[in-house]
């Protein structure tokens, strides 16, 4: 790839990431959110209640900003955290009532900014998107890792 390509892909990538982040401010702000503590809710939605580690492996984000995302969360009502028995450190993060009502309107959120995201775009694009995008984040997990991406001819 020269450098013209890799310029515009990688700028194209970098003002995605920056609006995305900062339309899905705009829309979560009415709920009371910030952008990270709706896919928080969101996996505890889907996976059920969760010790801490377990949702920062989840949200890939580490453990001091899950710490600090719980603590809002559990101040406005939305989740409660429980000790686990077994190990006085780790606590068991679950959804409020108000937390899972709160969820429902987050899911109609995200299906609405999808939606405006991938405006225009074929069909068949729409649906190969999460692949092709899951394959550049273990692209770049793999370089950060120090691991080649793939053998030179798949670049």
């Amino acid at each position: 790839m020269d450098f013209e390509q890799a310029d515009a892909l990688n700028q194209a990538i970098r003002l995605l990431t920056l609006r995305h982040r900062a339309r899905a401010a705009t829309l979560l702000a009415p709920l009371g959110l910030h952008p990270g503590q709706e896919a928080l809710l969101l996996v505890l939605a889907k996976n059920g209640p969760m010790i801490q580690a377990q949702l920062s492996d989840a949200l890939a984000v580490e453990p001091p900003s899950v710490t600090l995302m719980i603590r809002k969360l559990e101040a406005s009502g939305h989740v409660r955290r429980t000790p686990v028995p077994s190990d006085k450190r780790a606590s068991v993060v679950e959804l409020t009532d108000r937390g899972r009502a709160l969820c429902e309107q987050l899911k109609r959120l995200w299906c609405d900014l999808a939606e405006e995201t991938v405006a225009g775009l074929p069909e068949r694009t729409v649906a190969e998107l999460p692949g092709v995008l899951r394959t550049m984040v273990t692209n770049v997990d793999a370089g950060r890792a120090g691991r080649p991406a793939g053998s030179p001819a798949e670049r």
